[in-house]
């Protein structure tokens, strides 16, 4: 019968977790699989979670379905993990996400109106957020901004929260001259101090940067993918220039390099406008 449920292609999530018990089984499983735990597995969700991000941009939609199967099996392994130390399991899992979406949501499954504003049902959800933190006796504010989150998504998540109890500057001006007076002490420590001073200052630059756009309304990560695209776009476009003259990026200057781009730059902004 566990054989007809592995092979059957319309098992669903019984075929999964079945798989991955067999996958995991210490007398007859995979090796490998056998040997994995909670921390040797991380790094693949994470990178499983980046690859579903990358697909959504790209709007490849052939290749979203496989991703979120590779995201889906990495939930699995986890909780097949935690069933064999007697932690929890896959029901209990999704009982628990089940839980917290019917508890965050009254709006829909209970007797509060849904007649409120996008912004209104957020700061309902922090609201109810906190009450789960406080009831977890992890009161404080930055308490549960996981370790684990990209660095630039952890400085957005830590100045959001910490904004929602009203350490925030009050206007976009307050950031920028705070940005200004970051970058003054970044040039000095450049100057005249040493590697670890100039890393520190670096890293108080990068926050205000982030910080700069929470107040614009711009998520970083998001800003930053797109930078990275073009960047990647620009660059390709030299290279494909270059290589129609039958050369490469390393035989040409920078000069040349930079007229490419300008030109690629005039080519893209041209091509939005008309």
């Amino acid at each position: 019968m566990t054989d007809d449920l592995i092979h059957d292609p319309k098992g669903g999530m019984p075929r999964l977790l079945e798989i991955m018990r067999r996958l995991r089984d210490p007398d007859s499983g995979c090796p490998w699989d056998i040997e994995q735990t909670f921390d040797t597995i991380a790094p693949y969700t994470i990178e499983e979670a980046y690859e579903v991000a990358d697909a959504i941009e790209r709007g490849a939609m052939g290749e979203l379905k496989g991703e979120l199967g590779d995201l889906l099996l990495q939930v699995v392994y986890h909780a097949e993990i935690g069933t064999e130390a007697g932690h929890f399991d896959f029901d209990a899992i999704a009982n628990g996400i089940s839980d917290k979406m019917v508890d965050r949501h009254p709006h829909v499954f209970g007797d509060e109106s849904r007649d409120k504003s996008a912004e209104q049902q957020t700061l309902d959800w922090e609201t109810q957020k906190a009450r789960e933190r406080a009831s977890r006796q992890r009161a404080g504010v930055l308490a549960d901004v996981a370790l684990g989150l990209p660095a630039a998504m952890r400085a957005q998540k830590l100045q959001n929260r910490a904004a929602r109890v009203g350490f925030d500057w009050p206007d976009t001006s307050m950031v920028l001259d705070k940005l200004a007076e970051e970058s003054r002490e970044l040039v000095e420590a450049r100057d005249t101090l040493g590697a670890a001073e100039i890393a520190e200052e670096f890293g108080d630059l990068l926050f205000v940067v982030i910080n700069l756009g929470r107040h614009l309304g711009v998520d970083t990560e998001t800003a930053l993918r797109a930078a990275n695209a073009k960047f990647t776009r620009r660059f390709e476009a030299i290279e494909a220039a270059l290589a129609a003259q039958g050369r490469a990026p390393e035989d040409s200057s920078l000069e040349e390099m930079d007229a490419i781009w300008n030109a690629t730059k005039a080519a893209e902004k041209a091509a939005r406008q008309g």
